[in-house]
């Protein structure tokens, strides 16, 4: 792609999200969530192939969707109350409504089933921003509507948690696991949404950084699917040997920094006297954490059967850069320390 074009869209991508974030009107919001949608289509359909293609076209229709609804939704609150302001959600039916947008917009079960179809159709770095970037925006507003019915997002919430964790037990792409890996995380952020907003922000950062790790991970070895993950070594020996922590920290092993949200939001379920709730999301993670064993047993405990010339194309050098990389893998393993900090920071 033209380095113009790829500056153009990515500018585009930032603005949306920004515009998002500082909107207090409806129309605001929604201009900056269109703009976001139509700058990453290009980025979805550059590779002209049939899966790029039916990829984005999948996309662009759920987001077309989940953005007509939120028009609709904003429209009915400015005429049942005369308030177009994002901050003044009072009546139930739209805050219903944009819920159901936002849930769709993000992949949450059970309107989710657009995004592992969507996420294997691309290549690891449109993925990758799929994941992270595009998760911020509805997010930024769910945070700042406070949905009054709790029940509706605990239903998503394990939901999610479980889709995530079931859905993920029979696949062997890896874009797909990573799919229904974020369908299992946005359930825990969404579960602990209207009791401690603090809690899913710093849920949201350590699976940006989490994602980040592995989507970089997979780039670097050059692997869409399990069997693949079986040459890695011979490509890269000591990120071999750090990957399936990575993946364990996704899985939220303790210690490492995917436990500490987890952690954190079983003790908050617990003070709300939701205990089934906690109980049942825990469980769940125990599905999560299988198929990230499955990998980490596919990319450090298998070795395929390798020709002489196969087995050493460590000593070539690659040219995609590692200091992203390493920052993210240091993020990944060693933030849990931090917890008392994170604790002290939300109770401020």
């Amino acid at each position: 792609m033209n380095p113009y074009i790829l500056a153009t869209l990515l500018f585009g991508l930032g603005l949306g999200t920004t515009i998002t974030f500082i909107s207090s009107h409806w129309l605001l919001a929604w201009m900056g969530l269109e703009m976001n949608t139509l700058a990453i289509v290009p980025l979805m359909a550059q590779h002209h192939h049939p899966r790029a293609v039916e990829a984005t076209t999948k996309y662009f229709l759920t987001q077309a969707t989940a953005a007509a609804m939120l028009l609709f939704a904003s429209v009915t609150n400015a005429w049942l109350t005369g308030q177009w302001d994002i901050q003044q959600m009072t009546h139930p039916l739209p805050i219903t409504l944009i819920t159901l947008a936002l849930a769709l917009k993000i992949g949450l079960a059970p309107v989710h089933s657009w995004l592992p179809e969507v996420l294997q159709g691309l290549d690891l770095t449109t993925g990758l921003i799929l994941s992270t970037w595009q998760k911020l925006a509805p997010f930024a507003l769910l945070l700042q509507i406070q949905p009054a019915n709790s029940n509706i997002l605990i239903a998503f919430g394990l939901a999610s948690t479980l889709v995530g964790g079931w859905g993920g037990l029979n696949q062997t792409q890896l874009r797909k696991i990573l799919a229904y890996s974020s369908i299992a995380h946005l359930g825990w952020m969404i579960l602990v949404l209207q009791f401690s907003p603090s809690l899913t922000l710093l849920t949201l950062l350590t699976y940006l950084v989490m994602t980040f790790s592995s989507f970089l991970v997979f780039k670097l070895n050059n692997s869409t699917s399990i069997n693949m993950l079986a040459t890695s070594w011979a490509k890269a020996p000591a990120l071999t040997a750090l990957a399936p922590l990575i993946l364990l920290s996704l899985g939220g092993l303790p210690p490492l920094t995917g436990f500490m949200p987890k952690w954190l939001i079983l003790q908050e379920l617990t003070k709300q006297d939701l205990a089934p709730t906690a109980t049942l999301a825990a469980m769940s993670a125990l599905l999560s954490l299988y198929f990230y064993l499955r990998l980490s047993y596919a990319m450090a405990l298998t070795l395929s059967p390798n020709n002489l010339a196969g087995t050493t194309p460590w000593r070539l050098h690659h040219l995609q850069p590692t200091l992203p990389l390493a920052v993210g893998i240091a993020a990944t393993l060693l933030l849990l320390p931090l917890a008392p900090a994170a604790m002290a920071l939300l109770t401020l």
